[in-house]
């Protein structure tokens, strides 16, 4: 990853070059979130990802011309349908490629403002990024967790960070613990009323992603967001407290904000006690 440093070290010092690298990064995102899109729906029809070939259209099964699969441009120049049948294309697929490039060029904003960030930090970062796409916008579609993806972030942040990074192995281990006891005595109290099966698992990933005391503040947001979502839908929205919560959109969306703001809020919370 040599290269890369190089490329993110000349675009600290030169401008033109700077912002040819962000393009490029957002490019690199919006077709990954274009993949996640197809991928998401494959898997949920339990169709196997390269068993059919290019992308097809969600409804009718139709192939896509390559015109049709240009990430946000060929939502727009449709109008959100399917040239075949005419059915419309939910706005989340535009958003879901909008909003892995945009985070894919924050986290490479990040990488180039720190000076002792390694290129095997930016791959994390754009590897955890990538999952908690998958984990907000499938727990959100369909009210799921996928248990293979949430396997594979563990395996791979563990690889990562031991192995690429060398941090150590004990905060880890204590983040997994704490995590995943703390949502495993909900879900066996609850019998499962309170949080699904899935966010132990999500727990066990979180753990090994943050660290200790990290995962703390990730958890804390999370239920903190999912709190104040839960209060204004039960008022401005046609739902009831018996209505399934997706908690995989909070969790995903508190490790995101642990992940590059932990630190400053933890420090912050311990100067104010």
């Amino acid at each position: 990853m040599t290269v890369i440093k190089i490329m993110f070290d000349i675009g600290q010092y030169t401008s033109w070059f700077g912002n040819f690298i962000y393009a490029y990064v957002f490019v690199c995102g919006i077709i990954l979130g274009s993949f996640l899109n197809s991928w998401m729906w494959r898997v949920r029809e339990n169709v196997r990802v390269f068993a059919l070939g290019r992308s097809m259209c969600p409804f009718c099964k139709n192939t896509l011309s390559w015109w049709e699969n240009i990430p946000l441009v060929s939502w727009v120049v449709l109008r959100a349908h399917c040239r075949s049948c005419k059915k419309r294309i939910h706005i989340s697929y535009f958003l879901i490629e909008l909003f892995t490039g945009a985070l894919f060029v924050f986290a490479a904003q990040n990488f180039l403002s720190h000076d002792s960030f390694s290129e095997w930090e930016l791959f994390r970062d754009l590897c955890f990024i990538t999952f908690l796409i998958i984990i907000f916008v499938y727990d959100l579609r369909f009210k799921e967790v996928l248990l293979s993806v949430i396997f594979a972030g563990i395996f791979i942040g563990f690889g990562i960070n031991t192995f690429a990074l060398n941090y150590p192995i004990q905060p880890m281990l204590i983040g997994l613990v704490a995590a995943v006891a703390f949502f495993y005595f909900q879900y066996a109290v609850s019998n499962g009323k309170w949080i699904g099966g899935g966010d132990v698992y999500i727990g066990a990933m979180m753990g090994v992603w943050l660290g200790w005391p990290t995962v703390i503040v990730a958890l804390f947001l999370a239920y903190v967001l999912g709190a104040i979502v839960s209060v204004f839908l039960l008022f401005f929205a046609n739902v009831t407290r018996k209505t399934p919560v997706p908690f995989g959109v909070f969790l995903s969306t508190g490790t995101f904000i642990a992940l590059y703001w932990g630190d400053e809020i933890i420090n912050w919370y311990l100067n104010i006690i």
